[in-house]
């Protein structure tokens, strides 16, 4: 399960909005205990996709060190990631399974329909490697 305080919610819901008609990428840190995830902060990325970034992201891997060492700095580790779809549902695609590679993270969906978020989405990776991974539905718990 994915715990997130409504403040990180609301902002990677709104980074949908304001990318929009691309998508928004970007990072949630925090820590885990047991099998939840707690989001204690959120890292806007940029979309370095420029061949289609209105459905597709990507995070430029230097960027993605960045956010991790000013994490772990603060005592967070990076717990997962979030992206919009632009009027498309808050579902994860085959594009979005194959490059999907941090296996016990939390991917995170906003669907944006004209502008606007509409429903967000939490799906967990599971597996060993990359033959059987999976991207599982999972709970989020706003609050």
């Amino acid at each position: 399960m994915l715990k997130i305080n409504s403040n990180d919610y609301e902002a990677l819901r709104k980074h949908g909005e304001e990318t929009y008609p691309h998508e928004c990428c970007g990072v949630m840190l925090g820590q885990m205990d047991g099998e939840l995830r707690i989001v204690t902060s959120v890292a806007r990325c940029g979309n370095t996709r420029t061949d289609s970034p209105q459905n597709r992201y990507h995070i430029d891997p230097k960027e993605l060190v960045h956010i991790q060492r000013e994490g772990r700095g603060r005592g967070e580790d990076i717990i997962g990631f979030y992206h919009s779809h632009p009027d498309h549902p808050a579902r994860w695609s085959s594009t979005d399974l194959a490059e999907a590679h941090w296996f016990g993270c939390s991917y995170v969906i906003t669907s944006v329909e004209k502008g606007k978020a509409v429903l967000t989405n939490a799906f967990e990776l599971t597996g060993s490697d990359e033959n059987d991974k999976k991207l599982v539905d999972e709970k989020i718990e706003v609050g």
